[in-house]
């Protein structure tokens, strides 16, 4: 799926989205948990790959990170400076960072990378372990399939989307060079149609390989 259409998707429900998802953190007790995590362990600028309208980025923030959002979404982008005028937000995609190899010391992809298909997805992971430091933190939210099983499409509200099985997906990172750390599964909340997994994942440093 060409990122234009993501992009064209996502801007033209801007404003409905921003409004869904204005009590995402507030109502997510297991989001937050694992966001403390994250924020307790990074050491260095940390990106929101993905940020939507800037509200994770914000929370990020609030728990003491420097942290930077990014989107394909133009309006959405226009949102989150509007909404979040003392963070940085850039216009951008997944696979192209615009950081220097090593630079950050974590990343945040929270249900960002779902909308790429699967066969892009080695870069996306790999272009995220060519921009951590080493021992740099990724945290990952996305939609969860059964063990074992294939990424499968659906239709997610917004555009075409992809529920991924935590053990592919680990085995996807691990190839791209990060360790799978921590993860968390849960049922679906009210309204929500698929269990939701976590993943922390660790950039390998080099004495891992000695």
């Amino acid at each position: 799926m060409p990122d234009e259409a993501v992009a064209a998707a996502y801007d033209a429900v801007a404003e409905l989205y921003t409004d869904v998802t204005r009590d995402q953190v507030a109502t997510d007790p297991y989001g937050r948990a694992l966001f403390t995590a994250f924020a307790e362990q990074v050491r260095g600028p940390v990106l929101d790959a993905g940020c939507g309208p800037g509200r994770i980025t914000a929370h990020l923030r609030d728990l003491g990170l420097a942290i930077s959002g990014l989107d394909l979404s133009e309006r959405l982008i226009e949102t989150a400076r509007s909404a979040y005028p003392d963070l940085r937000f850039d216009l951008g995609d997944l696979s192209a960072l615009p950081h220097g190899d090593g630079t950050l010391g974590g990343i945040v992809s929270w249900y960002s990378f779902i909308h790429i298909p699967p066969e892009r997805l080695p870069s996306v992971f790999a272009e995220f372990a060519r921009a951590l430091a080493p021992g740099g933190k990724l945290l990952l939210g996305f939609f969860a399939e059964e063990p074992g099983a294939q990424p499968a499409p659906f239709d997610h509200r917004v555009i075409r989307a992809y529920r991924w099985a935590p053990d592919r997906l680990a085995e996807l990172l691990a190839a791209a060079g990060l360790t799978a750390t921590a993860w968390l599964l849960r049922e679906p909340y009210p309204k929500e149609r698929f269990r939701q997994a976590i993943v922390l994942a660790e950039r390998h440093r080099p004495d891992v390989f000695r």
